[in-house]
Formats: structure tokens, C-alpha cells, sequence
């Protein structure tokens, strides 16, 4: 133990008594994103990706680290954005991705007439 952390230690049992001893909570950094923008967020994700508009089927979370970076200016490391992700109770299952012009009543059809092995 150095000196100075006995100093401080010094003052704050003089200051609180035992209690002063004892840790106190740290805030942690402040969030990048506001309450809103992480609103905005998961109303994006939830509605999900438009493949005209974002090229892809389904979200990533390095398609999401881009779109963050464009829409709020904000840049995040690719795992940074699974936190946000988790922090939004969102989860990485996600159902099979659907093409756009894929046509079920084609594919019904090709079943009923493929052979089944």
C-alpha cells in the first residue's frame, strides 16, 4: 500500500466513520447512444431490414455497427453492438431468412411433385 491511499483512507473513516471505508459505486462511462436513439434503434431492428433500401435480408450486427454509424454518428465495435443488442432483450436467433420474391405456392408445388426418397 502506498502512502496516498492510506491518506485517503485517513480522510474518509474522519469524514464517515466505517462507513466511509467501505466502496462506493463508480457511475461508469456515459452511454453513447440517448434513451431515444436506442428506441429508434430497436424500433429498426424489430421492424427489420428492407433489402431495396439496406442490401440486406436479415440484420447483422456488423450491418447494424454501419447503420448506427450512419444514422447517429456514433461507431461501436462489432461487439459492442451484441451488448446493445442484449441490453434491448433483443437475441441473435432469428427465423431463416425469406428471399423477396420468393413464391410459396411454387414451392408447395415442387414438393408435391419431387420424389421423396
Amino acid at each position: 500500500m502506498d502512502r496516498q491511499t492510506l491518506r485517503d483512507w485517513v480522510h474518509r473513516y474522519n469524514a464517515d466513520g466505517l462507513t466511509g471505508l467501505s466502496d462506493r459505486p463508480h457511475p461508469g462511462p456515459e452511454p453513447r447512444l440517448s434513451d431515444a436513439e436506442m428506441k429508434e434503434l430497436e424500433a429498426i431492428v424489430l421492424a427489420g431490414p428492407d433489402p431495396a433500401r439496406d442490401g440486406v435480408v436479415r440484420w447483422r450486427r456488423i450491418d447494424l455497427q454501419v447503420l448506427i454509424k450512419r444514422r447517429f454518428d456514433v461507431e461501436y465495435h462489432e461487439r459492442s453492438v451484441g451488448k446493445l443488442l442484449r441490453r434491448l432483450d433483443l437475441r441473435r436467433l432469428s427465423v431463416r431468412a425469406q428471399h423477396p420474391r420468393s413464391e410459396p405456392a411454387a414451392q408447395e408445388a415442387f414438393k408435391k411433385t419431387s420424389p421423396s426418397w
